[in-house]
């Protein structure tokens, strides 16, 4: 099992350069990294949880000297407090996206989106664009402002430009935790809201196997056991009724495992409103980062993907 990595692996692995961490290591004593017989560095896994989150703080505008010396609990209370990106997509922008759904432009639709995944990167235009668009659609469609058809036009465009997204994140190391698995249940078809967590899991450096919509309770509790993973993750729109999201939440956990842990996430009303027992419900996007950090400083185990 990989237990450490090399400079090279870490400056992937977190955007750090090795002048950086060699500064770093020379000013604050952290990094600590092993030795090689050639003098080579290597550094253990328990430091690049540490790395990833100074690194988000940094890009928040933290200075080193302040954030490097906390430890882990402090750092990721100081996570909690960093305000979202600047929105990058206001209203007019927002407006003008949905004109193109609705003018049935999609070669002009996949042209912006696209620029704004170049400009943005991969957290950005997910955080703030393609959450606030498929959020905006999904509105229109309920208030009669957007066809069906419109609608799957959008999706088919905006799973593209995702998808486009994740090939452009390094693939997690096979000893990268948490292992996540993603799904929707019966009766859900929609995946942008699994295609954007993913994105973001995968920025966190999670190692993540997608099964897609609508797939069946026993078959999701089968795929856990046979990938080992850590977390099953959700996502729910409303198209399910509460009390079927309710009564399904309570028999995934009981068939899982005590020890894998089950998401919800999505924009279903009632994954607020009413807690299931030992079931996670995440509120936004912003809150995957936070939680991925937080299981990891729990299981005492660290990404190395």
């Amino acid at each position: 099992m990989v237990n450490s990595l090399s400079i090279a692996a870490v400056e992937r692995d977190t955007g750090l350069s090795r002048d950086t961490l060699h500064v770093w290591e020379r000013r604050y004593g952290f990094p600590k990294p092993a030795r090689g017989q050639l003098g080579e560095r290597s550094y253990p896994l328990e430091q690049m949880e540490k790395l990833r989150l100074v690194k988000s703080l940094l890009d928040a505008g933290h200075r080193p000297g302040h954030v490097i010396p906390l430890p882990m609990p402090a750092l990721l209370q100081l996570a909690r407090t960093v305000p979202r990106p600047a929105e990058a997509f206001d209203n007019g922008a927002l407006q003008a996206h949905l004109g193109l759904v609705q003018n049935h432009d999609m070669a002009g639709l996949r042209r912006q989106l696209t620029r704004l995944l170049s400009t943005l990167g991969v957290s950005g235009f997910v955080g703030a664009v393609a959450a606030p668009l498929v959020a905006a659609v999904g509105e229109a469609w309920l208030r009669g402002r957007l066809q069906v058809f419109e609608e799957h036009l959008f999706t088919e465009v905006m799973q593209g430009v995702l998808r486009q997204a994740l090939a452009d994140i390094p693939d997690a190391l096979p000893a990268s935790r948490p292992q996540v698995l993603l799904c929707t249940l019966p009766g859900e078809p929609h995946g942008l809201g699994l295609l954007m967590a993913e994105a973001w899991l995968a920025l966190e450096g999670c190692a993540c196997t997608s099964m897609g919509t609508q797939v069946p309770l026993w078959d999701v509790h089968l795929a856990a056991g046979a990938i080992n993973a850590d977390i099953v993750a959700l996502s729910f729109t409303g198209c399910i009724g509460p009390n079927q999201i309710v009564d399904a939440l309570t028999d995934l956990r009981g068939k899982l495992a005590p020890d894998v842990a089950l998401w919800a996430g999505g924009s279903a009303p009632v994954l607020q409103r009413r807690r299931v027992p030992e079931v996670q419900s995440l509120q936004s996007l912003a809150d995957v980062a936070t939680e991925v950090r937080r299981w990891r400083l729990q299981h005492a185990v660290l990404a190395c993907g």
